[in-house]
């Protein structure tokens, strides 16, 4: 097994005021756990580090939450690790406001020929079929219809 990358080496400070922190549940749960991964991580405990599964095992967290927590620690500091943020995804719409306008018009129309209602994967499929997308998934139009409020048929 590979060596860790990132170690965590707490000064006597940092240990005292993640301790504290601990002790009087001074902040969040989560920033709590956080600051228990860090402790039992630190290399200069009495009793040496914990392996990170053991670790995660013990407070009911994922190895990989453990490895990213130690990372964040050594790369940017003790206050970063613990106060985590998730990071914000950002995906691009692929229905722009005309887009949305023409699904809804084309869903208030009158159903193609032989279908007594439009279905969300035909409504998927003939925004393709006019090239106003080049990918849609029938989900895609569902919830911008639910969004707008309309449905088909």
């Amino acid at each position: 097994m590979p060596a860790k990358k990132y170690v965590v080496e707490l000064t006597a400070e940092e240990r005292q005021e993640l301790e504290q922190w601990v002790s009087q549940g001074l902040r969040h749960a989560r920033e709590l756990r956080r600051a228990q991964m860090l402790l039992l991580a630190d290399q200069k405990r009495k009793d040496g580090s914990w392996k990170d599964a053991d670790i995660a095992k013990a407070l009911g967290a994922g190895v990989r939450t453990v490895e990213r927590t130690r990372q964040v620690c050594v790369e940017e500091g003790v206050e970063a690790a613990v106060a985590h943020k998730r990071p914000k995804r950002t995906r691009s719409k692929i229905l722009d406001g005309e887009a949305e306008a023409y699904l809804i018009q084309l869903a208030c129309s009158s159903p193609p020929e032989g279908r007594q209602s439009w279905t969300m994967q035909l409504l998927a499929d003939r925004l393709i079929e006019l090239e106003i997308v080049e990918t849609i998934s029938k989900d895609t139009v569902r919830t911008t219809l639910k969004k707008t409020r309309s449905s088909p048929g």
